[in-house]
C-alpha cells in the first residue's frame, strides 16, 4: 500500500516515525509531507515543502497521484496548499483514493469541542484516528493509534549501568514543549521544596528541564538520567514512551480512561508509570525515588521491558497497518 501523510508540522516527530516503522514492519510504502518546522527539535524531513525545487514539486505531484491513502495529521486536510501559490491541493487528487484524519490534541481541536467530530460527520468520513485515549472523548468515533519510539534504535536504548550509575541525587529530567500543559511550575516548586526540607532523605534532587532542546540533545541527556516527569494532565506524551524505553522510572497522571486503553493494547494489567495524577502523588513518588536507588533502578527497569514486551514499534505498526487494510 502507498502512504502519504500531510501535515503542517510533524507533532513530535510522531509522523516520521510511523513512516519508518511502516515500512520497516509492515510493508507499506509511506512518505510525508509537511510544510513548517516548529520549535528547535531538529525532526527527521521527508519530503519538507518549503525546500522542494521543481523536481521535488514533480515528485510530491506524483505522489498525490499514485498514493492510495492520504493521511492528514492535525489540522491539515484536503484544502491544504502544499505547493506555492496554492498549488498541489490534496483535493484535486481525492478519487479513489482513502482519507484518514489523525489528531494529537492540538489546541483548536481540543477548545473547540465537537468541532471536528461535526465536520467529519458532515463529510460522511469514518476514517479517523487519535493518539492518545483521553482524544476520544473529542471525536468518539475514533481509534486510538499509539504513537511509537523505535526502542532497538540506540539513542532510545539504555547505556550501560551499573549499580553505581543509580547512587546519589535523583537525576530527573522534564522537557516540556508548553510548559503551562506540563505542570512544569508545579514540578520546579516541588524540586525546590523537597530539597529545602530534606524530604529526599538527604539525597537531593537535580532536575534538568530541557525547554526547547533539539531532540538528540534531549534524547542524549535523557539517556543519562534516573526518572523522567511527564505531566499531570490525565493522559501521557511522548516524554514519557520516550524515557520508559530509555530504562528511566517514569511519572505521569494517566487518568483510569487511559490505562484501560494502555491495557488493552499491551495486553497486561501491567502499568508501566509511577501514578502522579496529583501534588500529593508527585511529592511522595519523587521523595521516595530520591531516597531509594534501588527503586530508581527496579522502576527504570520495568519500564524498559514494558516498551519491549508491549509497546515496541513492531506492535505500533502493526496496529496502523491494520487500520490501513481494512479503511473505508
Amino acid at each position: 500500500m502507498r502512504i502519504l501523510m500531510i501535515a503542517i508540522n510533524d507533532p513530535a516527530g510522531t509522523a516520521i516515525r510511523f513512516c519508518r516503522a511502516l515500512e520497516t514492519h509492515a510493508g507499506h510504502r509511506c512518505r510525508l509531507a509537511t510544510l513548517e518546522t516548529r520549535y528547535t527539535h531538529g525532526w527527521e524531513k521527508d519530503i519538507h515543502v518549503p525546500d522542494l525545487d521543481e523536481s521535488g514539486l514533480d515528485e510530491l505531484r506524483d505522489l498525490l497521484a499514485h498514493s492510495d491513502v492520504l493521511h492528514f495529521h492535525m489540522t491539515a486536510d484536503e484544502h491544504t496548499a502544499l505547493g506555492p501559490r496554492g498549488s498541489l491541493v490534496p483535493a484535486d487528487f481525492m478519487h479513489g483514493k482513502a482519507l484518514v484524519h489523525h489528531h494529537h490534541g492540538h489546541p483548536d481541536f481540543r477548545d473547540n469541542k465537537g468541532k471536528y467530530a461535526a465536520k467529519y460527520a458532515a463529510l460522511g468520513r469514518g476514517n479517523l484516528l487519535v493518539s492518545t485515549p483521553d482524544l476520544l472523548r473529542l471525536l468518539p468515533k475514533a481509534r486510538w493509534q499509539p504513537n511509537l519510539v523505535p526502542v532497538n534504535d540506540p539513542a532510545y536504548t539504555p547505556g550501560e549501568r551499573d549499580e553505581a550509575y543509580w547512587d546519589g541525587p535523583l537525576r530527573l529530567t522534564h522537557s516540556p514543549t508548553r510548559r503551562d500543559l506540563k505542570n512544569t511550575d508545579q514540578l520546579t516548586a516541588m524540586v525546590d521544596e523537597l530539597n529545602a526540607d530534606g524530604a529526599s532523605a538527604g539525597s537531593g534532587i537535580e532536575l534538568d528541564l530541557m525547554d526547547d532542546v533539539p531532540h538528540a540533545e534531549c534524547l542524549r541527556r535523557k539517556r543519562s538520567a534516573h526518572a523522567c516527569f511527564d505531566h499531570m494532565q490525565g493522559y501521557y506524551g511522548m516524554s514519557s514512551l520516550e524515557a520508559m524505553s530509555l530504562g528511566l522510572a517514569t511519572l505521569a497522571g494517566p487518568d483510569e480512561h487511559t490505562l484501560s486503553h494502555v491495557r488493552e493494547f499491551a495486553e497486561t494489567n501491567e502499568t508501566p508509570w509511577i501514578l502522579a495524577r496529583d501534588e500529593d502523588e508527585l511529592r511522595a513518588a519523587l521523595a521516595a525515588l530520591a531516597a531509594d536507588p534501588a527503586l530508581r533502578r527496579e522502576a527504570g527497569n520495568r519500564a524498559r521491558a514494558f516498551m519491549l514486551d508491549h509497546w515496541n514499534d513492531q506492535r505500533a505498526a502493526a496496529r496502523l497497518a491494520d487500520f490501513y487494510e481494512n479503511l473505508n
